[in-house]
């Protein structure tokens, strides 16, 4: 079984800044494409960024400048820092990676269960 683990949110003042990890563990054998969505209440969910496994990323518009996307492939972990954080930044962040697993043997999209991340004064 593959799980990934989302930690870092929390409640944070507008301007502010949090750092979210997500960890991927189990029967991995490969992990290509890493990312990160949010959901806010009432919203779909979307692309907030992604990262390949050389280091490539993409932003959503929103996000470019004040966030950035990393990842540590020795250690199946993707994280997100994210500065000058502002109130339309509240939602569940997600994390989501593509994994060969060695117990199914087939790439496929696994996701954590997410994390609360509120910026309010």
């Amino acid at each position: 079984q593959v799980q990934l683990v989302e930690s870092g949110g929390g409640l944070v003042q507008p301007g502010g800044s949090l750092r979210l990890s997500c960890v991927a563990s189990g029967s991995i054998s490969s992990i290509r494409g890493m990312g990160w969505y949010r959901q806010a209440p009432g919203k779909e969910r979307e692309l907030v960024a992604d990262i390949t496994p050389g280091g490539t990323t993409n932003y959503a518009d929103s996000v470019k400048g004040r966030f950035t996307i990393s990842r540590d492939n020795a250690k199946n972990t993707v994280y997100l820092q994210m500065n000058s954080l502002r109130p339309e930044d509240t939602a569940m962040y997600s994390c989501n990676a593509y994994i060969w697993s060695l117990s199914v043997y087939v790439w496929k999209v696994y996701w954590g269960q997410g994390t609360q991340v509120t910026v309010s004064s």
